[in-house]
């Protein structure tokens, strides 16, 4: 029997799964790598260690099922996307460390090409809006403040990749420079309409097309493993940027199907299928993925800290020791004491995009207790989800009947049901919570026939748990009308120029 290897390379850890025809976890392991912060608001990581940490993983995972690389009929490979490296074709060394997508050094330069009137444009090819957010802007730092990075990018010397194509570069020992549509889409640099590269926004970035990897569809053999990696070679068959792959990993296959994973940031999308919805409500429009000559679109709103708040609750205020603390702390008081927490510590994304908005807590007392504001946090992904679903029901004109969830969070019981509570709809959690390592599965297996279909892969999903609203509608437009207030404080607290967090 035969099983499939994914590779989740995420914002804080690098993980793998083998995983079995039913959609079943065999074996997994997982190493946190380091993350560094040279400046306020700049956020990097280490593309070596990235690359170690993640075949590591790859090792141990199968290892832990039991098997060996000749019981691999393929490898899957999803990725926290938009985190921007440069390397040397020839050495393979990366120039500088990759620019997290976190990081917002390039606020500024974003600024700038709005002030020259740009934003329609890219707005209109790439379905993204100008924020740091995205790999452009970062890459064309790269090449602004590495000495000498530009002359050699246009001399062919340099490649560019998102994680996606960094590890396919190692797995297939240089031989393979190429990244999938899913992950092309978040770049700013491709248009998704006509699905490939854009010259003018490259020129405007300032971006040498020789840089850049070929695109190719999330299903397909790409290339093996490189000679003397692994005891074999195995195909390497998929690739999807996490949240696409968390989509597929979810079977929202149809139009209007939604999934919104919690991580370190928290991301929903909803399937508009081989339709590009333009948003209204600064959504981002996004490939989902391409299945042989079929693109299927979606709209996606993200939040940039969620998951990121429960660890600054142990991190930085030091008030839980481990984040599996935070439920028991937060359903120690019946709900928030009127406090507020907005976790804009990085600026707000959809449907708000304000780069300048900083974390804010509002409402606190002499009562206010760690526990409120542990409960706070918790409530603030959650009102911030709510806003998401909101402008997604106003731009797709469907109304949500199901919000499908994944990712670390959606294990606490507690904010699943403030969750439901919020947006007046069932929400559904699969028994797989690691829907996006298994979407990467999903892809590769479809690609070698592991799978046959689309349908056999929805067969296997399977449902845990279901959280159905139990607060009054009255209560619930209460605390949304205080989170609006709350949230109006954040917005707009730093000054262009200031530094950022």
């Amino acid at each position: 029997m035969k099983f499939i290897l994914a590779l989740d390379q995420g914002t804080t850890s690098s993980r793998a799964m083998v995983f079995d025809r039913a959609g079943t976890i065999q074996g997994m392991a997982q190493r946190e790598f380091r993350q560094f912060f040279p400046q306020p608001g700049w956020v990097e990581q280490d593309g070596n260690e990235i690359w170690a940490s993640q075949v590591g993983v790859a090792m141990e995972a199968v290892t832990r099922a039991g098997l060996t690389m000749a019981d691999i009929a393929a490898i899957g490979i999803t990725n926290q996307r938009e985190t921007t490296l440069l390397w040397d074709r020839r050495t393979g060394q990366p120039l500088h460390n990759a620019i997290v997508w976190q990081d917002r050094r390039t606020a500024a330069a974003c600024d700038r090409l709005k002030e020259a009137g740009r934003e329609q444009l890219f707005r209109e090819r790439t379905g993204l809006v100008l924020d740091a957010y995205f790999s452009g802007t970062k890459l064309a730092w790269l090449l602004d403040n590495i000495p000498d990075a530009r002359r050699r990018a246009e001399a062919g010397e340099l490649a560019f990749g998102t994680i996606d194509s960094w590890l396919v570069w190692n797995l297939t020992g240089g031989k393979c420079h190429l990244t999938d549509v899913s992950n092309a889409s978040r770049t700013l640099m491709y248009d998704i309409h006509r699905g490939d590269w854009d010259g003018e926004l490259l020129e405007l970035l300032r971006i040498p097309a020789s840089l850049l990897p070929r695109v190719a569809s999330s299903s397909e053999v790409y290339g093996e493993t490189a000679p003397g990696l692994f005891a074999v070679p195995v195909p390497i068959a998929g690739i999807a940027g996490d949240q696409q792959a968390a989509l597929f990993g979810q079977t929202c296959t149809r139009p209007g199907m939604v999934k919104n994973t919690y991580g370190t940031g928290c991301f929903m999308l909803m399937q508009t299928g081989a339709t590009a919805v333009p948003s209204r409500n600064n959504l981002l429009t996004t490939v989902a993925w391409r299945i042989g000559e079929q693109t299927e679109y979606a709209l996606e709103g993200s939040v940039f800290i969620a998951g990121a708040a429960v660890q600054w609750l142990r991190d930085g205020l030091g008030i839980i020791r481990t984040a599996a603390e935070v439920e028991p702390l937060a359903a120690s008081v019946p709900d928030s004491g009127g406090v507020y927490l907005v976790p804009a510590f990085v600026g707000l994304g959809a449907p708000h995009w304000d780069q300048y908005a900083r974390g804010t807590i509002v409402g606190i007392t002499r009562g206010t207790t760690a526990a409120h504001i542990a409960r706070a946090t918790l409530e603030g992904i959650a009102f911030q989800v709510a806003d998401l679903l909101q402008a997604m029901e106003d731009d797709a004109g469907i109304p949500l009947a199901e919000l499908r969830v994944d990712g670390g969070a959606a294990g606490n019981d507690l904010l699943m049901q403030f969750q439901a509570d919020l947006l007046r709809v069932p929400v559904t959690r699969p028994t797989v919570h690691e829907t996006t390592a298994l979407g990467a599965a999903c892809l590769a297996g479809l690609a070698v026939g592991y799978w046959q279909d689309q349908a056999e892969i929805a067969a296997h999903w399977q449902l845990d748990r279901t959280f159905f609203p139990d607060l009054p509608a009255e209560r619930v437009a209460e605390l949304r009308s205080g989170w609006s207030r709350a949230l109006e404080r954040s917005k707009g607290w730093a000054l262009p120029g200031e530094p950022s967090p």
